[in-house]
């Protein structure tokens, strides 16, 4: 236990690493609600939904992303400062977060698909200038350890919110897990401005 307290509780990061990761917790926090049953929400309230769609769905997520992620790192590598990265991961966010609200009002399989191509811009956006300032700022000789406390956080929020959201679905319904998704993606949004004030700091 005080070996535990002196890894976590003595460890100090400097304030992009900790807003970076803060950020996250939120969003993941608020997706890791919907996540798990997102495939059921597909076959159970879309007009014709099946779990071929929740595939397709999936694919186009992540095609898109995996299109449109390489040049968006490309340009913000060619571009001097930190502002573009900033502007480009709060753009990015942006979409992630609208594509909460957007869920609630869907109902037909293409529109499953045209707000997949929204989350997929989203992500391609956010990921690589997340990630591009998170590297540019992590502590040296901390690498490990402030990259582990991250996906420890993140993981654990995402798993602690996991069951819950299930259980909100069935009792509430999934317009409300769907609303609280986008509360807690849009303030995981809102923390990044954080972020900008210690980016000017450094020059």
């Amino acid at each position: 236990m005080h070996l535990f307290k002196r890894i976590t509780i003595n460890a100090r990061f400097n304030k992009v690493i900790e807003f970076l990761t803060f950020s996250d917790i939120l969003m993941l926090s608020g997706w890791g609600l919907v996540n798990p049953i997102l495939a059921v929400f597909f076959t159970d309230q879309i007009v014709g939904g099946t779990v071929a769609l929740a595939g397709l769905a999936s694919t186009t997520y992540f095609l898109v992303k995996s299109i449109v992620q390489v040049p968006v790192a490309r340009y913000i590598d060619a571009r001097k400062g930190e502002r573009d990265d900033y502007w480009t991961m709060i753009t990015g966010s942006f979409l992630i977060t609208l594509t909460a609200f957007l869920f609630i009002f869907i109902k037909y399989p293409w529109q499953v698909i045209l707000v997949q191509v929204v989350a997929g811009l989203g992500g391609a956006l956010a990921y690589p200038a997340w990630q591009a300032i998170f590297t540019r700022h992590i502590d040296k000789g901390k690498e490990g350890f402030e990259w582990s406390f991250y996906y420890t956080t993140t993981d654990l929020a995402a798993a602690l919110t996991g069951g819950i959201g299930g259980m909100m679905a069935a009792i509430f319904g999934y317009k409300l897990v769907f609303l609280i998704v986008g509360i807690f993606s849009a303030a995981g949004t809102l923390f990044l401005s954080n972020v900008v004030r210690n980016l000017k700091k450094r020059g």
